[in-house]
């Protein structure tokens, strides 16, 4: 059987809605032409150049092969935001939004001084402003958003990967967003720096999970995604090692696998942490986990 014959849009997208998702190819479509899905509802007879056509053709033949979208067009959105993503950075969750949610609810009660934080000036990064580290960066998602979300703070980023941290600081470019951004494994560059609130996203997949070769995942960096060993090694690196890096009554917080609440409150509470918590995602999954380090543990 001969392929079909593509001449419009609209012969186009019937092919690709055979093979890929529809939102996909609409989407695929309008990156390589620049129209608008008005463009594809009222014209679908609008002609499709040659090269437009090859070029649709190697897009959709990377899709069917698991390639994720964001890495075809070379953007997603995080939080309503365009970010710029590259196979060097992973392609952001919704879970990852829920992170973001949690960590302006403890900044908001740093700023009101609550029983949680000592109080401090609020506005436009006053005196005293409020210190964020986002450990293992990538494309710059949670530290960017973070940033312009909640202006009253200082904001630093790090990742091991000096391609990732590019990516990330072009984001912040392009966003007008005011972050810090150092090559660092994990807090290696930090020296004796102290935060309010540190977060993280760091690489908690077991190395024998199935789905880090499945459609997606293999994709993507694969040092973003797991320890090569049972998923708790970053989490556990991180809980050790951030008391010394946190203001008093100063907060961690982090993503973690949905079957890793238990070991995570647990690392946390080994490390000495109060008030150690697990907030579910909208799934109704254990995701993101989070303890206080309080002043008196600091010294002795």
């Amino acid at each position: 059987m001969q392929p079909p014959t593509i001449k419009t849009v609209s012969d186009w997208l019937k092919t690709a809605r055979q093979q890929i998702d529809t939102l996909d190819a609409r989407l695929l479509l309008q990156h390589v032409t620049g129209f608008s899905r008005t463009d594809l509802i009222c014209r679908p007879g609008t002609p499709l150049d040659e090269q437009a056509a090859q070029t649709l053709q190697e897009l959709l033949r990377r899709r069917v092969a698991g390639e994720p979208l964001a890495y075809l067009t070379g953007e997603t959105h995080f939080r309503a935001r365009p970010f710029k993503v590259t196979p060097a950075t992973l392609t952001p969750r919704p879970e990852t939004e829920e992170l973001v949610d949690v960590a302006l609810v403890k900044l908001a009660d740093l700023g009101r001084g609550s029983a949680v934080f000592s109080p401090l000036p609020q506005g436009e990064r006053g005196e005293n402003p409020h210190k964020i580290l986002d450990l293992g960066t990538g494309a710059g998602v949670i530290a960017i958003s973070l940033a312009l979300e909640f202006p009253a703070a200082q904001v630093t980023a790090c990742d091991l990967s000096p391609t990732a941290l590019a990516v990330a600081e072009e984001n912040a470019t392009r966003l007008n967003a005011r972050v810090r951004f150092l090559h660092s494994d994990w807090f290696s560059a930090l020296a004796d720096e102290r935060f309010h609130l540190i977060v993280a996203n760091p690489p908690y997949i077991p190395a024998a999970d199935p789905h880090l070769a499945g459609d997606g995942l293999r994709h993507e960096p694969r040092i973003a995604l797991t320890d090569e060993a049972d998923g708790l090694t970053a989490i556990h690196a991180i809980t050790a090692a951030a008391p010394h890096h946190l203001e008093p009554n100063g907060w961690l917080l982090f993503e973690h696998g949905y079957d890793q609440g238990e070991s995570a409150r647990r690392l946390l509470t080994a490390a000495g942490f109060t008030q150690v918590h697990t907030w579910r995602d909208l799934a109704g999954q254990e995701r993101i986990s989070g303890g206080m380090w309080v002043e008196q543990q600091t010294s002795g």
